[in-house]
């Protein structure tokens, strides 16, 4: 008697959440030695492209609650990674910065991040590579539409 449900060989779904996994891991890993996480990366990364940024706009970027990013943000404040006023200039948000601390683990983080991604993509022509982002932004664009 067959089992009703998903063929976990042939789904693509499977296989994202697989590949997901497998770089989330090999990040992890990469950024452990420097004393970080993958969020504390993110935070750090977004703040470098996109200086300001309020605490929902971070949790967003980095894919995490309001709440665990307000309590990494007090982590990096105390260890001089991050500034933020102690008063909002506009409404209530308090918009961050990185320091030159941040900025310095940041440079650390990317060469570890970068080097996963290069072992991610080992073995995967360019062309490959651009068929499979291509691929992805689609597979989200669909997911995010109603």
């Amino acid at each position: 008697m067959s089992q009703a449900g998903i063929d976990l060989e042939t789904s693509l779904g499977y296989l994202l959440k697989e590949a997901a996994s497998a770089l989330r891991g090999a990040m992890e890993e990469a950024l452990r030695p420097l004393g970080m996480t993958i969020t504390h990366y993110s935070c750090l990364e977004l703040l470098a492209q996109r200086p300001g940024l309020s605490n929902s706009e971070l949790a967003r970027g980095a894919f995490v609650t309001r709440q665990s990013m307000n309590v990494l943000l007090q982590t990096l404040e105390r260890d001089g990674q991050v500034v933020r006023p102690d008063e909002a200039p506009v409404g209530k948000a308090l918009p961050a910065r990185l320091t030159p601390r941040g900025r310095a683990l940041l440079a650390k983080a990317t060469v570890a991040v970068r080097s996963v991604e290069l072992r991610m993509l080992r073995g995967m022509t360019p062309e490959e590579q651009a068929i499979a982002f291509t691929a992805l932004k689609t597979v989200v664009r669909s997911l995010r539409s109603p």
